[in-house]
């Protein structure tokens, strides 16, 4: 067996392993399926041991991946916070960067300030994922994400640090041309008799809006489902149904006037309190905590 263990392979092990199939655990990695066999395989004949036992679509962790798995975690947590204590002896601004951010986030929060990031530190590569924020929880949890940009749990996990960068005032909308936009004082319960395109229940959104009608007695009646919120504003405004949707993706719709209060989710990063910070990684963090001109 060689004298170190390759990172990327033991990070693909360990969300295989959590996964138990190597198709979601390369929709988790953002990486394809081929690609976390290669490491696996990697990994096996590094090891001198078969990890996994395949049978048909099953896998199960051998003998030898079970001992494994207990010793990654603080063996991979250690490798990456020595890695960037090394890296930060120098107190230069480079190397490499992996954050998530949501879709949402990253069309209309980030530019400016990856624009801004990209200019003044050109040495560091940029690795961003897009994807939901309750697997980016999971990724800075796990040490294969430095950092991430989404949407804020409201009972976040105590080993992570959030910080509240951005509040996302969120509105009932639809068509100027639904029948919910020409009722002259829609309520709650209107929606009732109407579809809801929504994002998936795991998401903030969701909980909120279910919160909400159920509070009031009202029935979700749900429709179209999916996690994309740009794909939801073109569905709402094509007249398919309504939503809960950030205003800065209202213009072109109807805005219901359902609540008194405003509704907002509150945006902003995360990082795990207990690993080293890239210098890179502190470099971000600050800019995004500064408005830009």
């Amino acid at each position: 067996m060689g004298n170190t263990f390759d990172t990327q392979a033991l990070q693909a092990f360990i969300t295989v392993a959590e996964c138990q199939s190597f198709s979601l655990a390369a929709h988790r990695l953002f990486l394809t399926q081929p690609a976390v066999s290669k490491r696996i395989a990697a990994l096996e004949e590094q090891v001198g041991h078969r990890l996994f036992d395949r049978v048909g679509r099953q896998i199960q962790l051998t003998q030898a991946g079970q001992l494994l798995l207990k010793r990654s975690y603080a063996l991979f947590d250690m490798m990456e916070d020595t890695r960037r204590d090394l890296d930060n002896l120098s107190g230069e601004i480079s190397g490499p960067l992996t954050l998530a951010t949501s879709h949402h986030i990253g069309l209309h929060r980030l530019p400016p300030y990856l624009r801004h990031y990209s200019r003044s530190h050109p040495k560091v590569k940029l690795d961003i994922h897009f994807g939901e924020s309750e697997k980016a929880y999971e990724g800075v949890l796990q040490g294969y994400l430095e950092m991430a940009v989404i949407t804020l749990a409201p009972d976040p996990d105590p080993r992570l640090e959030s910080v509240l960068l951005w509040q996302d005032e969120l509105c009932f909308a639809v068509s100027p041309e639904h029948p919910l936009a020409l009722l002259p004082e829609p309520t709650l319960g209107d929606l009732e008799t109407y579809a809801a395109i929504l994002p998936d229940q795991s998401t903030f959104t969701r909980q909120r809006v279910e919160n909400i009608l159920q509070s009031n007695g009202v029935k979700l009646n749900l429709g179209v489902n999916t996690n994309n919120l740009d794909t939801i504003q073109m569905m709402v405004e094509i007249g398919q149904g309504w939503s809960l949707l950030p205003r800065n993706l209202t213009q072109s719709l109807t805005v219901l006037p359902l609540l008194d209060t405003k509704i907002e989710r509150p945006l902003g990063y995360i990082r795990h309190k207990e690993r080293t910070l890239s210098n890179a990684a502190q470099a971000m963090m600050h800019l995004l905590a500064t408005p830009l001109p």
